[in-house]
């Protein structure tokens, strides 16, 4: 359990701190200095990544610190998820933080200042930025599920020059019937006209931890026929391994490793016969040991975010030191 005393932020009620910390940050970006963090680089494509550890979807939603985070030592930075209109949270409690069991709950439902406000933002900072951008992209709560794909394309379209990658996201328990997407009669539709609206970009997909061993097999084998380029293993899950939560929502944090590393080695196994795709793990890393352990499980990257809000935001440093001897650099065959 971590300590509220050296952690001082989580006296705070968790939906302030979330509201205050893109301030906090820009905060320390101003008194620290900047964090150049190297261990275990990764060159994939034509992206390299100092180091395997970046945030995850939904701590900058907007594109507000991403230099921040760089600043800090992020190896890479996931926007979003960003929806081609602006929409506000769900209505009613959004965000719940456990700390004795380091788990976070939310029911956020992908709010956002829409796509222009992030476009015109990454236009902005995107000289900047020396670390690679993936855009986490979904639909609006209100566009019929039998038209999402005009989302996505319409953020793709508009977001592409920006992007290094952009992360699919149909995995989030938090919009109404997106997940239905993941049903093998929708999903080979809907990743073939994403992979080609914008050829030249690269597409990850994200993944539910609540799909069984069958339904992950059966929706990397359709993702892989329609080119997706990686896969991130996982979202929040919809499970209730802890008592006295909502049944609504996405849960995360410790509580979701056991599954978000089920995934991985159900994946990996599959993903042999496919060594350019990116895998990469999320879900439950609270530690440089959490980081050992997946990369040796066969991640090539990993993202945070439940570590961020217990650990703080010099969690990559802390990180680092603990990896002070880099680790040989990997490639990545692509075709």
């Amino acid at each position: 359990m971590v300590s509220k005393l050296t952690k001082p932020w989580l006296f705070l009620p968790p939906l302030w701190a979330h509201a205050l910390s893109p301030l906090a940050l820009r905060i320390l970006h101003h008194i620290t200095p900047p964090q150049n963090i190297s261990w275990h680089a990764l060159k994939w494509k034509n992206l390299f990544f100092p180091n395997p550890l970046g945030i995850s979807g939904g701590i900058d939603k907007n594109a507000i610190n991403v230099l921040d985070w760089q600043h800090l030592g992020a190896g890479f930075i996931e926007v979003g998820t960003v929806t081609p209109k602006p929409q506000p949270p769900n209505p009613g409690p959004i965000l719940l933080r456990d700390t004795q069991h380091m788990a976070l709950w939310n029911r956020m439902g992908f709010p956002s200042k829409g796509l222009f406000f992030v476009k015109k933002k990454l236009q902005r900072i995107k000289p900047q930025l020396k670390i690679p951008l993936f855009i986490n992209i979904g639909k609006n709560r209100t566009t019929p599920i039998e038209e999402a794909h005009q989302d996505y394309h319409l953020c793709i379209k508009e977001l592409h020059a920006l992007a290094d990658a952009f992360v699919i996201n149909i995995s989030s328990p938090n919009t109404p019937g997106l997940r239905t997407l993941f049903h093998p009669d929708r999903l080979p539709n809907f990743l073939n006209s994403i992979c080609h609206t914008q050829p030249s970009s690269s597409f990850l997909l994200k993944l539910s931890p609540d799909l069984s061993q069958k339904e992950l097999l059966t929706t990397l084998e359709i993702a892989v026929e329609a080119k997706i380029d990686g896969f991130i293993f996982s979202n929040t899950t919809l499970s209730r391994p802890l008592e006295g939560l909502p049944q609504e929502g996405g849960l995360s944090g410790k509580p979701l490793a056991p599954l978000s590393k089920q995934q991985l080695l159900w994946a990996k196994t599959f993903l042999k016969s496919f060594p350019e795709k990116l895998i990469i793990s999320s879900g439950g890393i609270l530690s440089a040991e959490d980081i050992q352990e997946r990369l040796s499980m066969g991640a090539h990257l990993l993202q945070v975010y439940t570590a961020l809000v217990f650990h703080g935001p010099f969690f990559f440093r802390k990180v680092s030191q603990v990896f002070s001897q880099p680790l040989k650099k990997g490639e990545i065959n692509a075709h």
